[in-house]
C-alpha cells in the first residue's frame, strides 16, 4: 500500500536507494529526546534529526478540489485513496517545511535509518510519514525507548541488535496508525457534513461533529444520562438490633441483605422478631491481607490526579510526558499496569534512588530490605506486560527545586505507588459479630464488623494520607456493605446476649453515579466494566493481553475526546474538583439521530470490537501482511461511508426546542448592535420579556432570536434542503430595520423570515433617498446648489458603508 503520495524527486538524480556509506541517521520525535541520546554517539557516521511532533498535516478537502469546499450533500461521500499531506505548522504557526528540508538533506548519503521516536503507533507514524513523503527506500530499524535513563537506553540498543526485522514490524504499527487517521479523516469529514446538513436541528448553528471514537463515547454517557433521568428513588429498609451481652457490653447488629427489603411489612415482621431475640453470638477473628494496588497506566494515573488534585487528564498527560522527556519516568502513554519480569532486578536500585529524594521514606524502606516481588496475574510482574509497561520512576531522580510543583507532585505519586508495590501486604485484624434471628420468614442474619491494623505494610508509604481511596466503577450506583463496620467492644464467641430493642431504618436507593472528567479515559479503556451481559463481557476480553480488554480509542488519544464533546456542546461539566459529565439535550438529540440512522456508530461495544480488528494491522508479522490488512480496512471504511450517507439521505431533521440548546463556551462576547436592536424590537412586537443577559451575551441573544424569529440559514443553500426557505441573518435584519427607520417606512413581514425578500428590500432602499429629502441638499453655502464634485464625494463617502453593510448581511 502506498500509504502516502510520495514527493516526486525527493532524491533527484538517484534511484532512491541508499549508498553503501555505513552512515546511520537517528530520527527522534523531539529535540529533548535527541539530546538525551546524543551523548551515546561517538561515530562520525551518525546523523541525528528531530521532528517536532507530526511535521505533516492532512490536506483540507477544498484544497484538493474546489468543489469540495462548500458543504453540499450531493458531493458526499468524499473519498480519497490516500490522504494528501503537506508541511504542517508548529504551535507558533511557523511552517515545518524547514525541518522537512533539513531531514531531506540529512538523508543524502545515509545507508540506514533508526527510528527513535516515542514508542507506540503515534511515534512510529511521526517518522514513517516523513520518510515515505521524502521517498526513502533504504533500511529502517526501530529503537524502542521505554525510558530515557542510561540503563533503559542501553537495554533498548541491546534489544535492537537482537531484532533484525524491527523495522518491518514497526511499519505495521505505522500502517495501523495511518488507518486510524484514514478513518478519522473520512468519518469526520463526511459524517459531520452529512449529519449537519440533513439531521441537525435548524436552530443549532454549529456543525454536528461526528467521529468514530467520540460518537460511541458520547453514547456511553448518553445511556448513563438516560438511566439517571429515568431513575425513580425507592425506599428500602434495614433493621437495627440493639443488644447487650452477659458481660455488660452493648453493640448494634444490622440486617441489611444484598436483596434489599422494600416491603415495610416484611421489615416490621423481622423487627418484631429481633426485638424479642436472645441467644449466643457468633464471633470470628481473622487476619485479612491487603495487597498493594496496581501500578499506574496513563488512564488510571489521570483518574487519581483528577481525584486528588483536580487536574484535567490532558494536564496530567503533559506533566508525565515532560517527566519522561527528562528521564525521570518511563513511557507514559501506556495502557498497562504491570511490569515485565525482567525488570524485577531493578527494584532495589530504583527504590534506593527514590528514597534519596523522599527522605521520609527511609523509615519505611530500609537499605538492607529486599524488595518483595509479586509475580503472576495478581502481581506486579508478568511475563508479557503488552506493548508498554506501567508508568514507574527510574534510577534517575529529580531534584525538588528543578521541577515545577505539579511535576514533582506527579513524580511523587508515581514513586510512592512503586514503593508500595514492593512492600509487604497490609494485615488487618478483622472481627465480625453475628446473630441468627428466627422470624416467621425464616432465619435472618444480623451482623457487624470492625477491624484494626495489625501491620500497615505498604500503607506506611502513605502515612497520614491514609490509604488510597477505593476506586468505584464509574457510572455505577454505590453499594452498601451488608454488615456495617463499627468500633466493637470485647465480645467472646458464644457469649449470650439479648435484645434491648430493634428499629427500622429507612434508606433510599441512589441513581447511578455520573462519570467524571478524570474517569472518562478509564471508562473508554475498560468498557468491560460498563456492561452486565456475561456474553458481552467475554467478547470484550483480550486473549492477547488479559490485562488490557478491548476498549475505545488508544491511550494516546482518549484525552482528546472530552474537549471535542465539550466544543460540540454535546456535554457540560458540573462543578467540583473532578467535575461530573452531564449530557446536554443537544448530545441526546445527536445520539438519537445517529442510532436512528446508523446504529453501528452509536454502539460502544461494536466499536470496541471494530477497533480490535483494526489493531490486528499493527500485529502483522511482515510488511506485506500489514499492507494487505490495511487495504482491506480502507475498503471496509469506504463501504461504511457509502452506507452512512445513504442512510442519512433518507432521514428527516431532528426537532429540538432552541431554548434547550446550551450556550457555546466561547460565546461570551456582547451581541452586535444590530442583534441587540433586533432583539429589543422583536420583544416589544411580540410582547415578551428579554431574557437576562440578552444585551450582554451574544449566545443568549442568539438563542432568543432563534426562538422568536426563526433559525439562521443552513450552511448548504436551499437546493440542498428542498422545501426549506433560507432565513436572513440577524445582521441583514438589523440593517433592514435601520433603513426602514431612516426612510420612515415599515419592513414587510416577509423580510424577517425570507432571505430573498430581505435582500430585495435592502437592494430597493439602501441607495434610495430618505422620505422628505427630494430637494437638493445644501453644500453648506446658503443659496448655492451642490456641485457635481460634491455629489461625487457624498456618493463616495456613502458607498463603502453601504457595501460593508451588505457584506455583513
Amino acid at each position: 500500500m502506498n500509504a502516502r503520495p510520495r514527493a516526486a524527486g525527493a532524491f533527484a538524480g538517484s534511484d532512491m536507494s541508499p549508498p553503501c556509506s555505513g552512515r546511520t541517521l537517528f530520527f527522534f520525535e523531539k529535540p529533548s529526546a535527541m539530546r538525551q541520546l546524543q551523548r551515546f554517539f561517538r561515530s562520525p557516521n551518525t546523523v541525528c534529526v528531530a521532528a517536532e511532533g507530526h511535521l505533516l498535516a492532512a490536506a483540507e478537502p477544498g484544497s484538493i478540489r474546489p468543489e469540495w469546499k462548500p458543504w453540499r450533500f450531493d458531493a458526499l461521500p468524499i473519498v480519497l485513496a490516500t490522504i494528501p499531506v503537506s508541511s504542517g505548522t508548529n504551535r507558533s504557526g511557523q511552517s515545518h517545511e524547514p525541518k522537512i528540508a533539513a531531514i531531506r538533506q540529512a538523508l543524502h548519503g545515509v545507508e540506514r535509518v533508526i527510528i527513535a521516536t516515542d514508542p507506540g503507533r503515534e511515534g512510529s507514524m511521526i517518522a514513517w510519514e516523513v520518510l515515505e513523503h521524502l521517498g526513502w527506500q533504504g533500511r529502517v530499524d526501530r529503537l524502542k525507548l521505554g525510558a530515557l535513563d542510561d540503563v533503559s537506553i542501553r537495554r533498548a540498543f541491546a534489544a535492537l541488535a537482537k531484532e533484525p526485522a524491527s523495522g518491518e514490524r514497526d511499519y505495521a504499527a505505522y500502517l495501523e496508525a495511518l488507518c486510524r487517521q484514514y478513518e478519522d479523516y473520512h468519518l469526520g469529514l463526511n459524517g459531520t457534513r452529512a449529519i449537519s446538513l440533513r439531521l441537525r436541528p435548524p436552530a443549532f448553528r454549529e456543525p454536528w461533529r461526528f467521529g468514530g471514537v467520540q460518537t460511541p463515547t458520547l453514547a456511553i454517557l448518553a445511556d448513563l444520562e438516560d438511566r439517571i433521568r429515568a431513575f425513580v428513588p425507592q425506599d428500602f429498609f434495614k433493621v437495627a438490633l440493639h443488644l447487650g451481652t452477659r458481660s455488660g457490653a452493648a453493640l448494634t447488629l444490622w440486617h441489611a441483605p444484598k436483596e434489599r427489603i422494600v416491603d415495610a411489612a416484611v421489615a416490621e415482621t423481622i423487627r418484631a422478631a429481633a426485638a424479642a431475640w436472645s441467644g449466643p453470638l457468633a464471633v470470628e477473628h481473622k487476619d485479612v491481607r491487603r495487597a498493594p494496588p496496581r501500578l499506574f497506566s496513563k488512564d488510571t494515573l489521570a483518574r487519581r490526579c483528577a481525584k486528588r488534585f483536580g487536574w484535567d487528564p490532558q494536564h496530567t498527560a503533559g506533566l508525565a510526558q515532560d517527566l519522561y522527556d527528562q528521564g525521570f519516568l518511563s513511557y507514559p502513554r501506556t495502557e498497562s499496569e504491570v511490569l515485565p519480569e525482567g525488570q524485577a532486578a531493578d527494584a532495589a536500585t530504583v527504590i534506593d534512588a527514590v528514597a534519596s529524594v523522599l527522605s521520609d521514606m527511609r523509615s519505611v524502606v530500609s537499605r538492607d530490605a529486599v524488595p518483595l516481588i509479586r509475580r503472576g496475574v495478581r502481581g506486579h510482574y508478568v511475563k508479557d506486560p503488552g506493548e508498554h509497561h506501567a508508568i514507574v520512576p527510574l534510577r534517575k531522580v529529580p531534584e525538588r527545586g528543578r521541577l515545577s510543583a505539579d511535576q514533582f507532585r506527579l513524580w511523587e505519586l508515581v514513586a510512592k505507588a512503586y514503593l508500595a508495590a514492593h512492600l509487604p501486604d497490609g494485615i488487618d485484624a478483622r472481627t465480625s459479630v453475628a446473630a441468627e434471628v428466627g422470624t416467621p420468614l425464616g432465619p435472618k442474619r444480623f451482623a457487624t464488623s470492625g477491624s484494626v491494623v495489625r501491620a500497615p505494610g505498604w500503607r506506611a508509604v502513605y502515612g497520614s494520607e491514609a490509604e488510597p481511596e477505593a476506586d468505584l466503577v464509574p457510572g455505577k450506583a454505590r453499594r452498601e456493605a451488608e454488615a456495617p463496620s463499627a468500633r466493637l467492644p470485647n465480645v467472646n464467641d458464644g457469649e449470650d446476649a439479648s435484645a434491648a430493642r430493634a428499629d427500622i431504618v429507612t434508606a433510599m436507593t441512589e441513581p447511578p453515579r455520573r462519570i467524571t472528567r478524570g474517569e472518562l479515559p478509564v471508562v473508554m479503556g475498560r468498557l468491560i466494566d460498563q456492561v452486565d451481559d456475561p456474553a458481552v463481557k467475554r467478547a470484550l476480553e483480550n486473549p492477547v493481553n488479559p490485562n488490557e480488554p478491548k476498549g475505545l480509542g488508544t491511550a494516546a488519544t482518549r484525552d482528546t475526546i472530552l474537549p471535542k464533546l465539550l466544543k460540540s456542546r454535546y456535554i457540560a461539566l458540573a462543578n467540583g474538583k473532578d467535575p461530573a459529565i452531564e449530557v446536554t439535550e443537544v448530545g441526546l438529540a445527536f445520539i438519537t439521530a445517529v442510532r436512528r440512522v446508523f446504529p453501528a456508530y452509536g454502539d460502544p461495544v461494536g466499536r470496541a470490537m471494530f477497533e480490535a480488528e483494526l489493531a490486528e494491522i499493527g500485529r502483522a508479522a511482515t510488511r506485506a501482511e500489514a499492507v494487505q490488512r490495511a487495504d482491506a480496512f480502507r475498503q471496509r471504511t469506504r463501504a461504511r461511508l457509502d452506507e452512512l450517507i445513504a442512510a442519512i439521505s433518507r432521514s428527516p431533521a431532528i426537532d429540538l426546542d432552541p431554548s434547550l440548546i446550551p450556550p457555546g463556551q466561547a460565546d461570551d462576547r456582547p451581541p452586535t448592535p444590530a442583534m441587540r436592536a433586533f432583539a429589543v424590537s422583536l420583544a416589544a412586537r411580540k410582547g415578551v420579556t428579554l431574557p437576562r443577559g440578552c444585551k450582554s451575551s451574544i449566545s443568549v441573544c442568539r438563542a432568543f432570536l432563534d426562538a422568536h424569529a426563526g433559525p439562521r440559514a443552513q450552511p448548504e443553500d436551499s437546493a440542498g434542503q428542498p422545501g426549506q426557505p433560507r432565513v436572513p441573518s440577524a445582521a441583514m435584519l438589523g440593517y433592514a430595520r435601520s433603513l426602514a427607520a431612516a426612510r420612515g417606512i415599515n419592513c414587510p413581514p416577509e423580510t424577517e423570515t425570507d432571505f430573498d425578500a430581505c435582500r430585495r428590500f435592502l437592494d430597493a432602499h439602501a441607495a434610495a433617498p430618505q422620505r422628505g429629502s427630494g430637494a437638493p441638499r445644501s453644500s453648506g453655502v446658503k443659496g448655492q446648489e451642490p456641485t457635481e464634485r460634491g455629489k461625487r464625494r457624498g456618493r463616495a463617502a456613502r458607498a463603502p458603508k453601504e457595501a460593508a453593510a451588505r457584506r455583513r448581511a
